[in-house]
């Protein structure tokens, strides 16, 4: 694999440092900033929309320059808004740099997951982008529980300094290992860039997105009352096991890249049974100490199986704009965290129990595979000349000019 994908993968730890940390600061930032803590949860929302908003966006405004220099770019706006949150004086001020924050999130990720499977052989394709994400979810390992406790002992602002450092060390990496390249962007412009999204198997590839991984959310949003309520943890124990997930997470996404390089769809269905059957169990896993923590690695591992072949399957359903697409599927996944949590929601407020949001996510999972299901019922009838080119025509061309 080439070195390069550590560069990606650096700033893929910064991402989801930034991500995730706000959920253990928010008791500091809203003693500090004298607001209630719901109003401090606001800043979570505002970093979704950000990513929500920034990654079709930004993906859609700078398709046709060099992928090289969007990445550095969007690592700098990366700096640029935690930094911003270090200095912020109020809660409004830190709510629009938490906003800037989230733009070039989605962004990276798709840009990002396209140049890497342009440096590698299509046989190795999936593998390429699990890297990439393997950032992500150290950053659940190392990255949040470090930051967390950086907050607590030096202040939630030195939390935001550490992570714009983080972000320098991106750039450097990825000016130093990215290859120079140009632009490969369709010359229709914007417009043929998001008439690239139109076909409905590319809204079936998002939608199985925001489903699976709302069922991943439904759950792990309430998670730690789980912990705490109905196996009897100690709050305490609580980051230590959140830990655990992020090892699942990787391992999930390390075995989920490997075997999606073998097949696509079959990773896809085993990875979404696979999470509702781990949600559907929760409530049997959550009796016991042991088993709680193995349930909490499991989710990780199941959920996380699915990334690698979600990301491919929107870029090659949406092969003339594959940034956009990429992009845009990272904006799906940030739906998902926001539904998902609605949905969870939903059911522990109706009086279901403490683990009734792990079976709503079930049913969420059960979703997606409905969706996946008929997304593959429509590949076998929709005929479009653009599908699959993202193997057979991009990638070659993509490849011989990065490698040059």
């Amino acid at each position: 694999m080439p070195l390069a994908l550590l560069a990606l993968a650096v700033g893929a730890f910064g991402i989801g440092t930034t991500e995730f940390v706000m959920m253990g600061l928010l008791p500091d930032v809203a003693s500090d900033l004298h607001i209630s803590i719901p109003s401090a949860g606001h800043l979570v929302s505002a970093y979704a929309l950000g990513v929500v908003i920034g990654a079709p966006l930004l993906a859609a405004v700078t398709a046709r320059m060099s992928r090289r220099t969007v990445l550095i770019a969007l690592m700098a706006l990366f700096v640029v808004g935690n930094a911003l949150s270090a200095f912020a004086p109020g809660n409004g001020s830190l709510l629009a740099a938490r906003f800037l924050s989230g733009l070039p999130h989605g962004a990276f990720f798709g840009v990002g997951a396209v140049v890497a499977t342009t440096m590698v052989p299509p046989e190795r394709k999936a593998r390429s982008v699990s890297l990439m994400f393997l950032g992500l979810t150290v950053a659940n390992i190392a990255g949040v529980p470090a930051a967390t406790l950086m907050g607590q002992h030096l202040g939630w602002r030195a939390t935001f300094l550490g992570v714009s450092a983080i972000g320098l060390a991106a750039i450097a990496s990825l000016a130093l290992l990215i290859p120079h390249d140009h632009s490969h962007a369709s010359a229709t412009g914007l417009r043929g860039e998001l008439a690239a999204l139109r076909p409905l198997p590319v809204w079936l590839a998002l939608g199985t997105t925001v489903a699976g991984f709302g069922a991943l959310f439904a759950a792990y949003s309430y998670v730690t009352p789980m912990l705490t309520d109905a196996a009897g943890y100690a709050e305490t124990s609580v980051t230590l096991l959140l830990a655990l997930f992020g090892v699942g997470a990787t391992a999930g996404n390390l075995l989920g890249g490997r075997l999606a390089d073998h097949s696509l769809r079959g990773t896809l269905f085993g990875g979404l049974i696979s999470l509702a059957v781990v949600l559907a169990l929760f409530p049997l896993l959550m009796r016991a100490e042991w088993s709680a923590a193995l349930a909490v690695t499991l989710l990780g591992t199941a959920a996380f199986i699915t990334g690698s072949p979600l990301q491919l399957m929107v870029m090659e359903k949406a092969s003339a704009a594959p940034s956009l697409a990429s992009s845009a599927n990272q904006a799906a996944f940030n739906l998902a965290n926001a539904g998902g949590a609605w949905v969870g929601g939903i059911a522990l407020a109706a009086g279901y129990g403490t683990t009734s949001p792990a079976l709503a996510g079930a049913a969420l999972a059960v979703l997606g595979l409905g969706v996946a299901g008929a997304a593959y019922a429509v590949d076998r009838r929709w005929v479009t000349p653009s599908v699959g080119r993202v193997v057979t025509a991009h990638v070659p061309e993509e490849s011989e000019a990065l490698r040059s």
